[in-house]
């Protein structure tokens, strides 16, 4: 039966445990994270993604940068922390309160350049000005999806995205749609601001050379259901993210999380997952990362 899965109630009312669900940037919150062992560089997820956006030429001098859903604020502690001479101001925009104010604890060393804002996204940007770059790391998931859809018989909130971009829909039902993550990008492509974006992809992308992670997956797939402690989020299908980019004109780069962060690519890391049967400590969080991170994708909007 058709449905929407909705996540407000459970991030409004708080308190949160992002530890009970694998997310990458908490994994790699800081150099000392066991999980550094899958990477090249042992570096935070926030200086990585902030060495990204430089390289990009979006951390200008002066720079002012609004994340959205921001967690415990260890994507933006990691990117102040690395880039902190080239950021003129962060705005943590959130529905949790819970969650602002592990995000104002976190970013405490440099309050003096952090605002926090609550709300829904949604209802917050075309409020939002003054802003160069907008970050939303791994929260897409969490916004509204419509649940078993009839390709022929789509609701007219989500029939609209599919007319204006020419979104693909699988040929029979049932399929979802994250209405949320469609809304989302659609709403930052108005405000003409580039934007940096992270989830669960439903059409991964499969690292060069690793091509063993493929299995189970799909590459061209639709969203799933994740369930998680209290709540269900979704995967993201980026191909329709990248479709509306590009009715707005946009540049649209995207690829795996893995090759992002820089996962070693060495012939131990196939056999481990292709065993399934890990012998060390090493190999079982070795195992239990590449399981949960494959899927993931990035993408940036110019």
């Amino acid at each position: 039966m058709t449905s929407i899965n909705r996540t407000f109630d459970y991030h409004r009312r708080g308190p949160i445990d992002l530890l009970t669900e694998f997310t990458v940037c908490e994994s790699l919150a800081h150099d000392r994270s066991p999980y550094m062992i899958a990477l090249e560089e042992k570096k935070s997820y926030g200086a990585l993604v902030g060495a990204f956006l430089h390289r990009s030429g979006l951390l200008t001098g002066g720079c002012r940068v609004c994340e959205i859903g921001g967690g415990y604020g260890s994507l933006m502690g990691g990117l102040l922390e690395t880039y902190n001479s080239r950021i003129g101001h962060v705005v943590m925009a959130d529905l949790s309160l819970y969650l602002l104010k592990r995000q104002r604890e976190k970013l405490q060393p440099w309050s003096d350049r952090v605002s926090l804002v609550c709300g829904d996204v949604l209802d917050l940007l075309p409020a939002l000005s003054g802003v160069d770059l907008f970050i939303c790391n791994e929260m897409m998931g969490d916004l509204d999806t419509w649940k078993d859809l009839d390709p022929d018989s789509l609701p007219e909130e989500v029939d609209r995205f599919f007319r204006a971009y020419g979104l693909d829909r699988p040929p029979r039902g049932p399929f979802h749609v994250n209405l949320g993550a469609l809304s989302l990008v659609e709403a930052l492509c108005r405000k003409g601001v580039p934007a940096f974006l992270t989830e669960h992809a439903a059409d991964p992308v499969i690292p060069d050379g690793m091509e063993y992670l493929a299995k189970g997956l799909d590459p061209g797939g639709y969203p799933r259901e994740i369930r998680l402690k209290d709540h269900s989020e979704f995967t993201v299908r980026f191909s329709h993210l990248a479709a509306i980019a590009g009715g707005w004109d946009r540049k649209v780069e995207t690829g795996s999380l893995l090759d992002f962060i820089g996962v070693k690519k060495t012939p131990a890391m196939g056999v481990i997952f292709r065993m399934r049967a890990p012998w060390t400590e090493e190999q079982e969080i070795l195992l239990e990362f590449l399981d949960h991170a494959r899927e993931y994708r990035w993408l940036l909007i110019h």
